[in-house]
């Protein structure tokens, strides 16, 4: 029926009969409302632990920016509840972003029912020496080391945090691709909302 409505409302605008009625001044599109991506609950049947760092899904989003994770695996970050959903981010960036607004972006959620947070260790190709698939570059979140201001650019072209498992890698990144180290704890409010350079939006 949607489909069947949207072709007469096509051919009707076409025709002249409805922007006869209403000009391009009277459609308002609220661009502040977007709808929250589903968390994905845990699958006992994929042999992970429950708080165990999960493989992305293809059609899983960003509930910050509505992205697909899975088409960028060398920035994509996870968070688990102590429910045993996930939600899976595009990035380190979105995954703060989420952090620190979870009212905003998961609503009914609260910080203290995360029970594991990871990032893509940026510093691990996703390829072994011997040219098979590395397992997993997941690590934790909260231990990882961040280099902000290098010429690194993630999923939405712009400024981002690439993480890495070590200080040495994150400083050996920066001494080539430029920026700072920052541990989980130096990323604050400030240093995000000025990363992000986008308008929040209300979730429904």
């Amino acid at each position: 029926l949607a489909v069947v409505a949207g072709i007469a409302i096509a051919v009707l605008w076409r025709t002249g009969v409805l922007s006869s009625v209403v000009s391009p001044q009277d459609v308002v599109l609220d661009a502040d409302l977007c709808v929250v991506a589903p968390p994905t609950p845990y699958d006992p049947a994929s042999g992970l632990g429950p708080t165990e760092a999960r493989t992305v899904p293809p059609d899983a989003r960003c509930p910050v920016c509505g992205m697909f994770p899975a088409r960028s695996p060398d920035w994509a970050a996870q968070i688990i509840f102590e429910d045993g959903d996930a939600h899976f981010f595009d990035s380190p960036l979105s995954l703060f972003m989420y952090l620190q607004d979870i009212a905003r972006y998961g609503p009914g959620r609260k910080p203290q029912q995360i029970v594991a947070q990871y990032v893509t260790d940026a510093g691990k190709p996703s390829v072994s020496p011997d040219g098979t698939a590395q397992k997993s570059r997941w690590i934790d979140a909260r231990t990882a080391f961040y280099v902000h201001g290098s010429s690194a650019k993630g999923p939405m072209r712009a400024g981002n945090l690439p993480a890495f498992a070590s200080r040495e890698a994150a400083q050996e990144f920066a001494a080539r691709r430029g920026g700072v180290v920052l541990t989980f704890d130096g990323i604050n409010a400030s240093l995000i909302a000025s990363l992000s350079g986008r308008r929040t939006h209300d979730h429904q």
